[in-house]
């Protein structure tokens, strides 16, 4: 490899606050807010030119498409994410379940006022690429802006980034997935000119099911999850497409009554690294083509689809999966599948896993608690990692992945943070009884 000698230098500090929270997507926004109302001075960092990550960036509607009439749910800021959407007009039923489906344009103002609200500081446009490490201990990041080099102290940094960068940089043991095992990335889009009588008409004839997905994607599903209605198109591109596509197929979202359908998530690519700038910059510019095909196969096998025309593709390539911090503990499939219970709960989380060839609605009432120590790495103090990121196995990562379940540990690691910081403790050695009573009085189901 080669190399270029960089010259030392001294970097401005920007601002020193108790919790900085790197990552805006639905762990790191939970858990900047949390922070906040738990009394820390807060600052969250996003590199893109809003908050909500998967929510906003990449256009997925539903936060909670598996809650049915016999979920128990979460409790918390996720769900204030949807009740605060649908107050303030933006968020209609979602078309499968008992949720809400966002728009995905105004959550970004939604999020604004969430963030604003509660007092954190927000830094958008801003990009964190180093850590700062003294001895083992996180001291903040150096951050890289149209401001130039600035750096940002803190008591305590979470790290919301998806991809675990701030730990994995800090020198956090990560683990990821061989290329060829890991989720897909997806370039979601939004349509107009739809026939919206015509396709809802002919979706009523002939609906689908989760069942379809066991034939098309090898999902594993009970009986009855099998029977249920699922927004899923996949047969209508068998004859339409040309052999060689990503692989078309999954599910579109809503269908308004002038004419858009949106949150369409039928473009997908394996084998992309979602830490690799390369892969990224590939799977961006073949989706955008991909979707283009996919839109001529709607025109001519979907019914109220003829005259269908791109509105937008997502800000950016959807990701699911790539490192995986080491964490205390690491949360494994028997736990999410088995109800698994923890002294160590900071939340709850029903048994929902769509991933890796399974597919597990939580219509029992079933769940499993999430424990704190999968947010806390197994090296490196006063760091947290919320998110896709927690450790845990393949099967966990299904479940954990979710945005909802990010909300549940972002919130988690917040008050963790919070407490931390009054007590003059290290986050590893926080006092858990502190950690609940602000939970309670933030109304975080935990048992």
């Amino acid at each position: 490899m080669r190399y270029v000698q960089e010259q030392p230098r001294q970097t401005v500090v920007h601002d020193t606050v108790d919790v900085l929270v790197v990552g805006g997507g639905p762990g790191g926004l939970a858990a900047a807010i949390a922070a906040a109302r738990a009394g820390m001075k807060t600052m969250l960092i996003e590199r893109h030119g809003c908050f909500g990550g998967n929510m906003t960036v990449a256009g997925v509607e539903s936060l909670a498409w598996y809650r049915h009439e016999k979920t128990l749910d979460t409790e918390g800021i996720g769900i204030e994410f949807e009740r605060r959407a649908f107050q303030m007009g933006a968020a209609i039923p979602e078309v499968q379940s008992d949720s809400y489906a966002l728009d995905t344009e105004l959550f970004k103002h939604v999020a604004d006022v969430l963030v604003t609200e509660a007092g954190v500081i927000p830094l958008l446009h801003c990009l964190a690429v180093e850590p700062i490490v003294i001895d083992g201990v996180v001291k903040g990041v150096v951050t890289e802006s149209k401001s130039g080099r600035l750096a940002v102290l803190a008591a305590v940094v979470i790290d919301g980034t998806g991809d675990a960068d701030i730990a994995f940089r800090a020198g956090v043991p990560c683990v990821m997935s061989p290329i060829g095992e890991r989720q897909a990335v997806t370039m979601t889009f939004n349509l107009s000119g739809i026939d919206t009588h015509q396709f809802l008409s002919y979706v009523a004839e002939d609906p689908a099911t989760y069942g379809d997905w066991g034939e098309d994607w090898a999902q594993q599903s009970s009986e009855e999850e099998r029977r249920m209605f699922s927004p899923y198109l996949e047969k209508q591109f068998r004859q339409a497409c040309p052999a060689e596509h990503w692989g078309f197929g999954g599910s579109w979202s809503t269908i308004t009554e002038d004419g858009q359908a949106t949150y369409l998530n039928l473009v997908h690519r394996a084998g992309i690294d979602c830490t690799s700038v390369a892969d990224l910059t590939t799977a961006e510019i073949e989706g955008r083509a991909q979707v283009l095909e996919v839109i001529k196969a709607m025109n001519s096998s979907i019914p109220g689809f003829e005259h269908a025309r791109l509105r937008n593709y997502g800000m950016a390539i959807g990701t699911r999966e790539s490192r995986k911090i080491t964490g205390e503990y690491t949360l494994t499939g028997t736990d999410v599948l088995g109800e698994g219970r923890f002294p160590d709960s900071i939340g709850i989380f029903p048994e929902f896993v769509d991933g890796y060839g399974i597919l597990r609605l939580p219509v029992t009432g079933r769940y499993f608690q999430i424990p704190y120590r999968a947010m806390v790495p197994a090296q490196i103090e006063n760091l947290l990692v919320v998110g896709r990121a927690v450790s845990g196995d393949r099967t966990a990562h299904a479940a954990t992945r979710n945005m909802m379940c990010c909300a549940v540990t972002g919130q988690g690691a917040g008050i963790a943070a919070a407490a931390a910081i009054k007590q003059g403790r290290t986050c590893r050695t926080v006092s858990l009884e502190t950690v609940r009573k602000e939970l309670d009085r933030q109304q975080v189901r935990y048992t």
